[in-house]
């Protein structure tokens, strides 16, 4: 099982890097888990979570953020698997 929580110490490359590797392989491991099982989906996903985004932080109670970070861009990857 993927590690939501893991996403929050996501602040620079390196750990991005490894994030991006654990989600390939939890696709492998676990595909059924995604809702966004082929990369039309999984993209088209992508940009309509990034039009909605603000919405997303403004329920979490999180600053909406100017610029992406590491970690936004990990946030945005967890949510094209899931997101419709």
């Amino acid at each position: 099982m993927l590690n939501c929580k893991h996403v929050d110490s996501i602040n620079n490359r390196a750990r991005f890097v490894a994030f991006v590797r654990e989600l390939a392989a939890n696709f492998v491991a676990d595909p059924q888990s995604w809702d966004n099982c082929n990369i039309s989906l999984f993209l088209n996903a992508l940009a309509a979570f990034v039009e909605d985004m603000d919405g997303y932080y403004v329920n979490q109670g999180l600053p909406i953020p100017e610029e992406p970070d590491w970690n936004v861009i990990a946030n945005v990857l967890m949510a094209a698997r899931v997101y419709e």
